[in-house]
């Protein structure tokens, strides 16, 4: 099998600007996380190429044709039920309401913000697979460098981090792609890719429109738009004449 790029989106309500004591009403949170869903997924789809859309049940619910469309492309999991507050029973909750409406099984998930949560609990839940780990250390948010880079199983839960390089596990997020120079990023990805046998990336789609008005730090918004829109065409563009291809989380993970 050849290397495989797995691309995530964070589909949710932008909340962001609260950490930031900026105050956004619910309706525009929804408003600019749609905007952003509308702005990346024809790129995504012009390309040919499958995700994982890890979605709120919150943000499904008020628009669940724009979900129930993608869905036939793509690989629907649980971004928990709401961005902003997490209780345990919402794992099934969540999986639930977003079975309900994009017709198709749901099988993984992803922690808003990456936060801890309890495999068992998981597992409990009915999922197969968690993508809540980003094995590296971010000042003020997590320090995981004791946690594998690549694929394990935890309390009989199949986990998989997004990546990080091999060496330094410099983390190949939404936060390095905006900032790094293209070419180091580009670099540091196949490397990743090389070394693994797959690169698990993710992004947020309200990224992909212009945030610049919304009190958020300089690195939090730098290339929003249509500048980091062109950017992943670049990388899509850039992978692909590599020869790698390109699949959701959920078959990557049956295939191993």
């Amino acid at each position: 099998m050849r290397p495989q790029v797995l691309i995530s989106f964070d589909v949710e309500e932008f909340d962001m600007p609260l950490d930031y004591q900026y105050n956004i009403p619910l309706e525009q949170q929804l408003k600019l996380g749609k905007e952003g869903f509308d702005a990346v997924m024809p790129l995504i789809n012009k390309h040919g190429i499958a995700t994982t859309l890890f979605t709120t049940a919150n943000f499904a619910n008020h628009f669940p044709e724009t979900v129930r469309e993608h869905a036939e492309k793509h690989e629907i999991a649980s971004h928990t039920y709401y961005h902003s507050h997490f209780n345990n029973e919402q794992l099934l909750e969540s999986k639930l309401a977003l079975e309900k409406i994009c017709q198709q099984p749901v099988t993984g998930l992803r922690m808003p913000r990456m936060r801890t949560v309890d495999m068992s609990e998981v597992l409990k839940a009915g999922y197969e697979y968690d993508s809540s780990i980003n094995p590296t250390w971010v000042p003020g948010k997590y320090n995981n460098l004791h946690l594998s880079r690549t694929v394990y199983m935890d309390q009989g839960m199949k986990r998989i981090p997004a990546s990080v390089s091999p060496n330094l596990r410099i983390p190949l997020f939404w936060l390095s792609f905006k900032n790094f120079p293209y070419s180091y990023f580009k670099q540091l990805t196949i490397q990743t890719l090389e070394k693994d046998g797959y690169v698990c990336l993710y992004f947020h789609p309200w990224e992909f429109i212009d945030i610049n008005h919304l009190g958020l730090p300089a690195f939090t918004r730098k290339l929003c738009g249509q500048p980091l829109l062109l950017r992943l065409e670049q990388l899509i563009i850039d992978l692909k004449a590599k020869g790698y291809e390109f699949s959701t989380i959920r078959n990557f993970l049956s295939s191993k």
